[in-house]
């Protein structure tokens, strides 16, 4: 039997050590579940990078994850704060909480990782059955221009460098990425490096993973199918219309 390869989120705290100090897009999440009138719930909340700050914040906000590490990791987090967050291990597609919330978020990409039509519909729905009436639904996905569409396949490449936030010394992650241009499939080989202070390797984490990248008007199909009632389809946080190949594709939907 071909053994499932190891996923990028099967270890929490290593998640942490890459991706715990990215900020571009916490301000916006932690105002907009601020500003939301009602309770909060983040899909695919890995180790609380965003729900933690919103808690911090009075936020009514709960959380939900496919993979235990990263739950374990938030609620270690959370305890060395003082905080007790409701979560829910479930999968994005077809979760029930009892709750409805004001706003529901799915962040860096999380909706990525459903990877057929039927998976994003059913992640769309799932999303908008959890909302109170009026409710919003905001979504951070890549968008697939040119540059990634023709980008190299099949070598490393150096997705980020940080530092490691216990020794300060560096980690890197390279992504060696095959795409399927049909099925708008992503395949990704991801090595994570720590280095010692002479740049040599110490440690070398490998996993693998896939994602589905969607295009605007395709996206305004599935949340049409899904049942929403109206959405804004953004290139950035700001609000400014998608127009370029290298924006972010925030989506904003109403239930």
């Amino acid at each position: 039997m071909k053994k499932t390869p190891r996923s990028p989120f099967d270890d929490g705290e290593l998640y942490d050590v890459i991706f715990g100090g990215l900020d571009f897009d916490r301000d916006f999440y932690v105002e907009r579940a601020r500003r939301a009138r009602g309770p909060v719930l983040e899909v695919a909340c890995g180790t609380g990078r965003i729900l933690l700050p919103c808690l911090e914040q009075g936020v009514d906000i709960d959380g939900l994850d496919l993979y235990p590490a990263m739950l374990s990791r938030l609620k270690k987090k959370a305890a060395g704060l003082g905080l007790r967050p409701r979560l829910y291990r479930a999968d994005m597609r077809n979760f029930t909480i009892p709750r409805r919330y004001a706003l529901v978020f799915i962040a860096f990409n999380g909706f990525v990782h459903s990877l057929t039509t039927e998976d994003q519909l059913r992640t769309l729905q799932t999303c908008r059955k959890h909302l109170r009436p009026k409710g919003e639904l905001v979504l951070t996905t890549f968008f697939p221009g040119i540059e990634f569409l023709n980008g190299p396949q099949g070598v490393p490449v150096l997705e980020h460098e940080t530092r490691h936030p216990v020794t300060g010394l560096p980690v890197r992650i390279y992504d060696t990425r095959t795409l399927d241009r049909v099925v708008q499939i992503q395949h990704s080989v991801i090595e994570i490096q720590e280095l010692d202070a002479a740049g040599s390797v110490t440690a070398s984490h490998g996993s693998e993973t896939d994602m589905r990248w969607t295009f605007k008007c395709e996206m305004e199909l599935l949340l049409r199918a899904a049942g929403f009632r109206r959405w804004q389809i953004c290139g950035g946080f700001d609000g400014r219309p998608l127009t370029r190949e290298n924006d972010l594709m925030v989506t904003f939907a109403r239930r």
